[in-house]
């Protein structure tokens, strides 16, 4: 049997045949770290079971343990799945069971067809020869099933990362899936773009479809989840049924961090002094299409001891105005002008920037804010390794007080500053990147998506630690699409729109149809044709 499942007799639990899943009393250890203690966990056919958590909850590594990334025998207790026993020594054998889990960092292959991705490993014909005409026929439907208006000729590398995560979905239906598990499968998507997923996963539940979820997004969980079960610590808190309990955003954050917490945001009491950076008439070209603009006369000003918040739906250029800001990182012919303590700043390179005391924390933590494989300690000291260095050697005793500053600084939990940090949880690594400009000696730091893909009480420890840099009168510019965030955190607000900047509103006087109405407005005033702006109109309407 698939899965090596032990003989009929000793494999099933009559009481509890009802349920498509059960975890029972499930640990996992990894060197120092107890990941999972005891967690039980069962979800019934045909729901939708929200699994929450802290980062470093456990969430993952329990659907690790699921589906056979971690094999059976590195971990105790039980899994029974239609009543049986499973042993999954590999992934192929739980997927062979229909249990198809969707990682947050998706696995498909840029420069191969949608098709293609879709039936990787799993070829259409014979083992000597794929047959393409019914591969594209397949990979069509399914394709018309998650409601994707693409061909599947169509290379993933041009498609968007919302439609990647619905390719990713017809791969799972490809397999004939029976369970699928989504982790943080809106991460990285806007608000229209989440809803779109979320409706397609109740559409799915409608014919048959069982579905857990990963998710951080707590207003996303209400919406689609019929349970909830909350993870804390690596151990089973409760599981919360939205039809006979009282259901809230404040006990789920109660379960998940332990604790109340009356506000998303810490209080901060602002202390505003003189402008530290001004951009005047900020133009900026995309790289590789000659000719479009990205970034469109922008003018800004954060002072010091402020938070600047940026908003704006997807592909409003706000990233692209950061990166550009920081020594011209993206974007060509480049025009503008930027002053720093009023005395005008030529950025050449990111070098230029960084002597110029501006930090840059993108939002790609993972993918260009550090470098994976190395330590806490060398991630710390990076963009300022002469702080550390005699003579152009690195001293790394000098290196690992100056990250154990930091670790004990921002709280970071690690084993050590040794740790790798590959190893360590989403919120901790934010840590980590911020510690590493805080060790730069920036003055100001701009912030894209600072807590995207993380908890809602590693949010609060970030947005301590930017209210903390603020009150040393350090200056923030901060990006993010969550306008609950932009609203709790940011004294003054701009609005960008189609590269723009379109509107500018006080943190305290602003509200979430406020900003979605200056876009709009922005809409109806610009130079985009009738259907352009009818369906961007259209979009930021669902957003609001």
């Amino acid at each position: 049997m698939v899965g090596d499942a032990v003989g009929t007799g000793a494999t099933r639990e009559p009481s509890k045949l009802g349920e498509l899943l059960r975890m029972r009393h499930i640990t996992k250890v990894f060197p120092g770290t107890k990941a999972l203690d005891d967690v039980n966990f069962d979800v019934r056919p045909g729901e939708i079971h929200a699994l929450v958590g802290e980062n470093g909850a456990g969430k993952s590594t329990l659907m690790k343990v699921l589906s056979g990334i971690h094999p059976y025998g590195s971990y105790e207790g039980e899994i029974f799945y239609d009543g049986e026993l499973c042993k999954f020594s590999r992934i192929s054998e739980s997927e062979a069971k229909g249990i198809v889990i969707i990682h947050q960092e998706l696995a498909l292959v840029p420069y191969l067809s949608i098709a293609e991705n879709i039936f990787l490993g799993n070829e259409q014909g014979k083992a000597w020869s794929i047959d393409w005409s019914r591969t594209y026929s397949e990979a069509d439907k399914l394709l018309a099933r998650v409601g994707l208006a693409e061909s599947s000729r169509t290379l993933v590398k041009d498609i968007g990362v919302g439609k990647q995560q619905l390719v990713e979905i017809a791969k799972a239906l490809s397999r004939n899936v029976r369970l699928l598990i989504l982790d943080e499968p809106t991460a990285s998507l806007n608000e229209n773009e989440s809803r779109k997923l979320l409706d397609l996963l109740k559409d799915l539940q409608a014919k048959g479809l069982t579905s857990v979820l990963i998710s951080h997004k707590l207003n996303e969980v209400a919406y689609v989840a019929d349970r909830i079960t909350v993870i804390r610590d690596g151990a089973t808190i409760e599981t919360l049924d939205k039809q006979a309990d009282a259901v809230s955003e404040e006990r789920i954050v109660r379960g998940m961090v332990g604790r109340e917490m009356e506000s998303r945001f810490p209080a901060r009491t602002s202390e505003i002094g003189d402008v530290a950076l001004e951009v005047v008439d900020w133009t900026v070209y995309h790289p590789q299409f000659q000719g479009r603009k990205v970034v469109d006369n922008a003018h800004l000003v954060v002072h010091r001891g402020e938070v600047v918040g940026v908003s704006g739906l997807m592909g409003a250029g706000r990233t692209e105005l950061a990166m550009s800001i920081f020594g011209r990182s993206y974007g060509r012919n480049i025009t503008g002008k930027l002053f720093i303590d009023g005395k005008e700043a030529r950025l050449r390179n990111a070098k230029s920037a960084i002597e110029h005391k501006l930090a840059y924390v993108t939002e790609d933590r993972k993918g260009d804010g550090l470098i994976l494989g190395m330590t806490i300690r060398e991630n710390t000291t990076i963009a300022k390794l002469e702080k550390v260095s005699r003579r152009g050697a690195i001293i790394e005793e000098e290196e690992h007080k100056v990250a154990m500053l930091y670790v004990d600084k921002l709280h970071t939990k690690c084993s050590g500053v040794e740790q790798p940090a590959n190893s360590l949880s989403g919120g901790n690594q934010q840590k980590l990147l911020l510690a590493k400009w805080m060790f730069a000696d920036s003055d100001i730091l701009i912030l894209d998506e600072p807590t995207r893909g993380i908890d809602v009480g590693a949010k609060y420890e970030i947005y301590s630690i930017i209210n903390q840099l603020v009150a040393e009168g350090k200056s923030v510019l901060m990006i993010s699409s969550e306008l609950p965030e932009i609203l709790g955190m940011c004294d003054r607000i701009y609005v960008m729109n189609e590269g723009r900047v379109v509107g500018e509103l006080s943190g305290s006087d602003a509200d979430q149809e406020q900003i979605m109405t200056i876009i709009l407005q922005s809409e109806n005033r610009g130079s985009t044709s009738p259907t352009d702006s009818a369906d961007r109109a259209a979009t930021a309407a669902e957003a609001a």
